[in-house]
């Protein structure tokens, strides 16, 4: 056990606990923004799928229920555009950390192997290489890594840290550069829906590939969207060829989403009233945060889409976190995601009202 363990880093958010009881001691309490958890209630028509399937006692499929995959479809060509998606292009997933986390090792990577992903990015790329006993590297520009030995590449569109979004003509040139040289892509597009400043576009769209999934999958969540982090929901879609031995993997592994998640995320997906007004909390939020954090000598760096505000005072990171963090509130710093986040601090949008404008408050002292 020791030996699977020594592989990783440092659990980064132990580092955070002495700046988190600091804010904590502010006579107002904490406002915590570091951690990008849902606050606000799961809408009520996805409770009711999920209480309503309560009685499940038989084992649920790994695949899902034809409904399930029905639903994921439809929400597919409806948002995102995708065409001729069919059940084989779809997975289920049990949220999306626990795939990026195990997708080397199912893929079977190993020691030789490369996997790539951005300078600043989600911490679980990397854990995955690690767990796999791969390689990994970090890029600006995937198509400027030497693809030898690169086997898995994974896009971040928009990024978490930092709200970047690529472009569709950015995409369609990576999708064209990773299939010119073998190299399988996963694109993590988790807060596709959540564009502010811009309009996040899906390797799954026909413009970007081309009308054609080979070599291509998305992975997609619900836990921001619609609030469901504590059902743990997710799932993928694109290549066929990637995904049936994924599922055949999954099922000798036991990794199914439970039947009442299921049926929570069929109702999920089949509406969307409740994103569009998740969506207008969050830019409520974001519009409050940002024009506080401006006017307190802050730089928003990138933050056109996601649940995040990627911001500078030219400083340490962690001088920063401090510096918010005796006025009651943390962020999450930048060296979390990377070398290069060493002087940004990631603010996530994910507090009540009554927190943000407490934050909101204390940036004017």
């Amino acid at each position: 056990m020791s030996a699977v363990s020594d592989r990783l880093p440092t659990f980064p958010w132990d580092k955070l606990e002495p700046y988190k009881k600091t804010a904590a001691a502010h006579p107002g309490g904490i406002v915590d923004l570091s951690v990008g958890t849902p606050v606000d209630p799961v809408p009520e028509l996805i409770q009711k799928a999920l209480i309503d399937a309560a009685d499940s006692p038989g084992y649920p499929t790994v695949w899902g229920t034809p409904a399930l995959r029905d639903a994921i479809t439809g929400w597919l060509e409806r948002r995102l555009g995708a065409r001729g998606v069919t059940h084989r292009h779809v997975l289920p997933i049990v949220g999306s950390k626990e795939l990026v986390a195990w997708l080397p090792t199912q893929l079977g990577l190993g020691p030789g192997d490369k996997v790539a992903f951005p300078r600043l990015a989600y911490p679980t790329y990397e854990v995955g290489a690690r767990l796999a006993r791969a390689e990994y590297v970090a890029y600006d520009d995937p198509t400027e890594l030497d693809p030898t030995d690169l086997k898995l590449l994974w896009l971040n569109t928009p990024s978490n840290p930092t709200g970047k979004v690529l472009s569709k003509a950015e995409l369609t040139r990576i999708v064209a550069w990773a299939r010119e040289h073998g190299v399988l892509l996963f694109s993590d597009e988790c807060y596709v829906e959540l564009g502010w400043e811009a309009d996040p576009v899906s390797v799954l769209h026909p413009e970007v590939n081309g009308g054609s999934y080979k070599g291509i999958v998305s992975v997609h969540s619900l836990s921001k969207r619609s609030n469901l982090a504590g059902y743990r929901a997710a799932f993928l879609a694109g290549d066929p060829a990637v995904l049936g031995p994924l599922l055949e993997i999954r099922k000798h592994g036991g990794m199914m989403t439970s039947a009442p998640t299921q049926a929570a995320v069929v109702a999920a997906l089949s509406d969307d009233t409740h994103v569009h007004e998740q969506r207008e909390r969050y830019a409520a939020r974001r519009t409050l945060l940002r024009e506080a954090l401006l006017a307190h000598g802050f730089r928003v760096d990138h933050s056109k889409a996601s649940l995040y505000l990627w911001v500078t005072r030219g400083e340490s990171c962690w001088d920063t976190v401090a510096h918010l963090a005796a006025r009651g509130i943390l962020v999450a710093p930048g060296d979390f995601y990377g070398p290069a986040g060493a002087e940004h601090v990631r603010v996530a949008l994910t507090a009540t009202d009554d927190r943000v404008r407490a934050a909101v408050e204390r940036l004017k002292a």
